[in-house]
């Protein structure tokens, strides 16, 4: 039985819940905070919003904070521009997840004194909000929408905002223009064609005529600019596509429905015309809508970055803009506050929620010395921490940058199509051409009519979007499960990947080895563990977390020799740390060893626990298809471990990096598709050398430059949602261009034979376009198992 939840948020009830009147029945709620909430809707009357919702709203805290510091000139510069009546700001709200919850906030936020316009969309989470400072402060407006359950956060850059809120706003417009043209010159245009008799009077006839030139002018010239500006870019760079054929075909049926106008002629196709630019707009209108869907990570990173920090100074605190923080600065973060810059952590452990940036919803640890991301958020207790990076070198804004650029990018197979359309746009005019000329022979006063419906009709409109909607909707689905695509053609090569080689540790393990047992050969262990901590603190190498913080002693001249060991000077004198070759001249047991290079000063055990999903994550890939292969600088014996408790057959222990690239190639040249995992330094150029590769979070920065993809959290079993995910896409793909090609070759003869009108034949393309983008947009429904 189901355990009973609160009426707001759906949270679990405690035992003696509180109760709120909603409609005349009493309504069950977790806290005051909900309550509160759900009091305020209703003597608002706005209770509708409970009918309306989808959904549970999000948790409201009993004290929704305090807002004042965003009426500081300092912060809101940057962040919101001037209007004609007041200013005006873009904030990004968690919990608003369904159309009710847009109409809640446009509804409440109405009613507070000054706000003059009010505008939130759930699809992208963000609202903005036109207030009158003179009447109200920010910080009123923002505590409603906190009271509401509906915490907000900066948008970033209201440069950008502004753009893209006039876009939006053209698009709208353009496509509220097209769609009351089109309907008024369909309606004039059906008294023409009902008029099968001949019997309507010259004058009246003119009249219609000259009426739906009147409204069609401005959804061509208006709606449709879109349209034209593509053309003159297209012809600019001699590569017609979409854009060429679509105003050339609307421009001739415009044109040579005034000529036909002027003279009173037998036919005019203002109607064709129009409705092509509408339905096209539509079409392109919802591909905007799978794009904007697709960036939606952008937004919650956006939403992770605070406005202010409290930074210590003079034995005091002040308040200050994150913007203001430098590398050095010790900043205090309290308990629920999100952390504003990388730092250090100089206090006590703390936990730490890092669900934005990695997708987990279990706070992670941290001890003294651990680095807190930007964006972050102090769970129970408050923290210290000195400041490492701020602004764009956070880890906060380079996953920004990552999911920019994987927007960006155009894959292969996007090029492909762009190609195949652009040449299906030339062959196109020559095949209109063709059956204009045929059809002047037997019937001349067709020809025009038929030829220009062969052009619309076999528009490569859905050819077009086939694509890009795909793929749009594919990264937006990669994103919400914690995984960047970096490069373009990545989700294209993990598709067809049949064997996935994974490195064992900090990939398959945890990479937070545990000494297990330490022995000197000779002198005193303790000093040994101090050199050791010293040579593997500067190393970059997850080792380090099995030797401590460097229990005193420091190491100069550090160099890593990749799959070996490190090697460096401690109180001048050279040690070496790593396999038994390499540090002691030994033969290789597997154990880690301390030595000058030929003798022998300790020996170390270490053990690395498995990830919890390894297991799973691994028997998910199996049953892809793909082989795993287990390629590890470790000894044999703990490999040979690892690979059994996970059940991989082929793998190989000591391999330096040259070995598992040399691995990797060996496996491309005998027909395989290669996606490799990993971690560390040393696997650059395995991740380099793949088909495909992937890196996690966590690893060396060089690794995961030189990967495709980017887990962004430390759940393994990412990689193969990634790999079901990236073959429905490539299915959806297939798909929409084999609809896209089938269309356009059974549409064309039956427009070339004159059984389609112009107009019949804009509503046909239309529906081929919204075909492949709503097909696309299937992408975007996760599996469960995904989330």
């Amino acid at each position: 039985m189901p355990l009973p939840v609160c009426f707001h948020c759906g949270e679990p009830l405690p035992a003696e819940p509180l109760h709120v009147r909603i409609d005349g029945v009493e309504r069950a709620v977790c806290c005051n905070g909900c309550g509160a909430a759900a009091n305020w809707i209703r003597d608002a009357g706005l209770a509708d919003y409970y009918r309306l919702r989808d959904g549970a709203g999000a948790r409201v805290d009993v004290l929704p904070g305090d807002y004042s510091a965003w009426d500081r000139a300092d912060v809101q510069a940057g962040h919101a521009s001037t209007t004609p009546t007041g200013r005006g700001i873009t904030v990004v709200c968690e919990g608003m997840h369904c159309a009710a919850c847009a109409w809640l906030i446009d509804h409440a936020l109405r009613r507070e004194p000054g706000v003059q316009d009010v505008g939130a969309n759930a699809v992208t989470g963000r609202v903005h909000i036109e207030w009158d400072p003179a009447r109200t402060p920010l910080s009123a407006v923002l505590a409603r929408l906190a009271a509401l359950g509906y915490k907000p956060h900066l948008a970033q850059g209201e440069d950008a905002e502004r753009e893209r809120r006039r876009e939006r706003n053209r698009m709208i417009a353009r496509l509220g223009v097209a769609a009351l043209g089109a309907t008024q010159a369909m309606m004039f245009a059906e008294a023409l064609y009902l008029d099968t008799a001949r019997e309507m009077a010259p004058a009246t006839r003119d009249f219609f005529r000259w009426i739906t030139f009147l409204v069609s002018t401005p959804v061509v010239f208006f709606s449709g600019w879109p349209f034209l500006a593509g053309m003159a870019t297209e012809l600019r760079h001699r590569r017609p596509g979409m854009d060429t054929l679509v105003a050339t075909s609307v421009l001739l049926a415009y044109f040579a429905s005034l000529v036909e106008t002027l003279r009173e002629g037998a036919h005019v196709w203002y109607d064709a015309a129009v409705m092509f630019v509408l339905f096209l707009l539509a079409a392109r209108f919802l591909e905007r809508m799978a794009r904007r869907q697709a960036s939606a990570r952008l937004d919650t990173l956006a939403r992770a970055q605070p406005a202010l920090a409290w930074r210590e100074a003079d034995g005091g605190r002040e308040q200050v803009p994150v913007a203001a923080l430098a590398a050095g600065d010790v900043v205090q973060v309290a308990a629920g506050d999100t952390v504003p810059a990388d730092g250090e952590l100089l206090d006590a452990g703390a936990a730490v929620d890092e669900s934005l940036l990695t997708g987990e919803s279990t706070p992670v640890a941290k001890a003294a010395g651990d680095t807190l991301y930007a964006g972050s958020t102090c769970r129970e207790s408050a923290a210290r921490l000195r400041v490492l990076r701020t602004g764009a070198e956070t880890r906060l804004s380079q996953l920004t940058r990552a999911v920019e650029k994987a927007q960006a990018n155009r894959p292969r197979i996007a090029h492909f199509a762009d190609t195949v359309a652009m040449r299906f746009v030339i062959t196109l005019f020559l095949i209109a051409g063709v059956v204009f000329w045929a059809w002047w022979q037997v019937e001349p006063a067709r020809a025009f009519e038929i030829a220009l419906a062969v052009l619309v009709v076999s528009c490569p409109c859905a050819l077009s979007l086939a694509v890009p909607a795909a793929l749009a909707t594919a990264h937006g689905a990669l994103a919400r499960m914690g995984v960047l695509a970096l490069g373009a053609d990545a989700l294209e090569s993990l598709a067809r990947a049949d064997t996935v080689v994974l490195d064992k540790t900090g990939t398959l393990t945890l990479g937070q080895p545990r000494l297990q047992r330490a022995e000197a050969i000779e002198g005193d262990i303790e000093r040994w563990l101090a050199v050791a901590a010293a040579l593997e603190s500067n190393a970059g190498h997850p080792l380090a977390l099995a030797f401590g913080d460097g229990r005193g002693a420091s190491a100069a001249q550090v160099q890593a020799s990749p799959g070996r060991g490190v090697s460096g000077f401690v109180d001048g004198v050279e040690y070496r740390l790593g396999q038994a070759a390499f540090a002691a001249g030994r033969d290789d047991d597997g154990a880690l060893w301390l030595g000058d290079g030929s003798r022998a000063l300790a020996r170390f055990e270490v053990a690395d626990p498995l990830r919890a999903d390894a297991g799973a994550a691994v028997a998910a890939l199996r049953g892809l298809g793909l082989r795993p292969v287990l390629l590890s600088g470790d000894g044999e014996a703990t490999v040979r471990a690892v690979a059994g408790t996970l059940g991989i057959e082929d793998f190989a222990a000591r391999q330096s990096p040259e070995g598992k690239l040399e691995a990797v190639h060996a496996l491309q040249a005998a027909g395989h598709r290669v996606l490799a995992v990993g971690d560390g330094i040393n696997d650059a150029p395995l991740l380099a050398g793949a088909d495909v590769s992937a890196a996690m979070a966590a690893g060396a920065p060089l690794a995961q430059r030189s990967a495709d993809l980017v887990l962004a959290g430390p759940r393994l079993m990412r990689l193969p949602e990634s790999v079901a995910l990236a073959r429905r896409t490539r299915r959806i793909i297939r798909q929409n261009l084999g609809w896209a090609l089938a269309y356009n070759v059974l549409a064309l003869p039956f427009a070339a034979l004159g059984w389609v009108t112009p107009g019949i034949a804009a509503l046909g393309m239309a529906a081929s376009s919204l075909v492949v983008t709503v097909n696309a947009l299937r992408l975007g429904r996760t599996p469960q198992g995904e989330q």
